[in-house]
């Protein structure tokens, strides 16, 4: 496992340059899905824009203006933000932090924090200075649907974290009340589904705002957000971040990592053998003192969620079953002899489910990218969609561990539901366009 990009470096090209624990490798291929959603939707918002289905809005702007106090500020308060904590965690950083605690934490370096905002200040005056006319002028700009692109993948950001926020603490309502504090500021705990609803809100009211239409816009995102999620599962795999299945009973794994076929009976001895992880959540530590290392508890060893599936031989044993060593969570049991940060492997392989996910998102976006042109009808393609996207999601929910809620006797995860929420607007999303289609034909 890579938690940071400092175990890349160390693992790639064998150099142990700790300033890049801070570069967490989940945050880097989110960020990489989101750049992947820029490239896919400005492509089919400048495709719509060539056929007529968008288009452009004419709006007043001021220009030569000089910076403002508002804008010195502004800029003033990023920099020393940034610098406070950026320039920090390289120089100020206490060995007893990690970097996720340290970024969240009072923590900062002041001197670095001014430098950085009398230097952002200085660049934003330096830069509308530069464009400072005798007498300011108002101008008409023609401002096209691609044009916005920047900002609405800024608006999904910044609304998706939220609302995964938001979701993940509602699902997780008890850890909340108990500690809010550190749930709200934690660097972990974000929830799919809850992002993409409070951030498809936000841009869709942004959207109305601008004078984009609806039905092409959201058409265009389908593909987009098929493909960011997928890249965003390399980041859940790559780094572990404990978004893995149930445990295959078919194999078994060691201290260091290292996987095998279970023969009769070794997945009880293995349970047994690691019953205090298993029940209490706990194992000991290198000095023999008891730790929490999991919240993934169980009443009795018979009651951990496991599936016996053995693939063929012809498959890698990591595609089936993996216990993600040195993973970004810190689970599982100690390693011997690995002195790292993140040294602990889960005692029994997972299904490994964000990597399921990649390959199947990544499949259905080439499809839905195949049939984009073909498609002429709005809103059919984000409808088709929500019920892939649903599907998808509720066949990974059944072998993922999440809490579940019962409703009519039905035992469901917040994302089941979800999911059968999607397939189900989206097969009525379908009808709706079809039958608006011929209403107008």
């Amino acid at each position: 496992m890579y938690p940071n990009l400092y175990y890349v470096f160390k693992d790639w090209f064998g150099v142990e340059w700790h300033a890049l624990s801070f570069l967490n490798t989940f945050g880097l291929f989110v960020a990489l899905g989101f750049v992947s959603a820029a490239i896919v939707i400005s492509s089919e918002l400048k495709r719509k824009e060539k056929l007529g289905l968008l288009l452009p809005r004419e709006e007043m702007i001021t220009v030569g203006q000089p910076a403002t106090i508002a804008d010195l500020l502004i800029n003033g308060i990023i920099g020393f933000a940034f610098g406070y904590k950026l320039i920090g965690l390289f120089f100020s950083k206490p060995d007893t932090l990690t970097a996720q605690e340290y970024i969240f934490s009072k923590e900062g370096n002041i001197a670095g924090g001014i430098a950085l905002a009398v230097l952002m200040t200085a660049l934003k005056w330096w830069d509308k200075n530069k464009q400072k006319l005798k007498e300011p002028e108002r101008r008409t700009v023609r401002i096209w649907p691609h044009d916005r692109v920047g900002d609405i993948i800024i608006l999904g950001l910044v609304f998706g974290i939220l609302g995964a926020k938001l979701f993940d603490n509602l699902e997780n309502w008890d850890e909340f009340i108990a500690h809010p504090i550190d749930r709200l500021f934690s660097a972990s705990g974000l929830t799919f589904y809850g992002g993409l609803i409070l951030a498809a809100i936000a841009i869709c009211w942004f959207a109305v705002t601008k004078g984009i239409k609806l039905k092409h816009l959201v058409d265009a995102s389908a593909p987009a957000l098929m493909i960011a999620y997928a890249v965003g599962r390399i980041g859940c795999q790559v780094s572990g971040d404990g978004d893995w299945g149930v445990y295959n009973s078919a194999y078994i794994s060691d201290a260091s990592g290292k996987t095998s076929l279970a023969q009769p009976g070794d997945f009880e001895k293995q349970l047994k053998k690691n019953a205090s992880y298993f029940i209490e959540g706990k194992v000991s530590d290198s000095l023999g003192k008891a730790v929490y290392v999991t919240d993934r508890t169980y009443p009795a060893l018979e009651m951990v969620p496991h599936k016996y599936f053995r693939g063929p031989s012809f498959l890698p044993t990591w595609l089936l079953a993996y216990p993600y060593p040195q993973n970004v969570n810190k689970d599982g049991i100690l390693m011997p002899a690995v002195t790292d940060e993140h040294n602990r492997v889960l005692p029994q392989p997972v299904f490994p489910t964000p990597l399921y996910e990649f390959i199947i998102c990544s499949i259905i976006f080439l499809f839905m990218w195949s049939i984009r042109r073909s498609i002429q009808t709005p809103l059919i393609m984000f409808g088709i969609y929500l019920v892939l996207n649903g599907i998808e999601r509720f066949s990974i929910e059944l072998i993922r561990v999440n809490k579940t809620y019962n409703i009519a006797g039905f035992h469901s995860s917040q994302a089941e539901i979800i999911a059968s929420f999607l397939v189900l607007a989206g097969i009525v999303l379908i009808l709706f366009a079809k039958m608006a289609k011929r209403r107008h034909s």
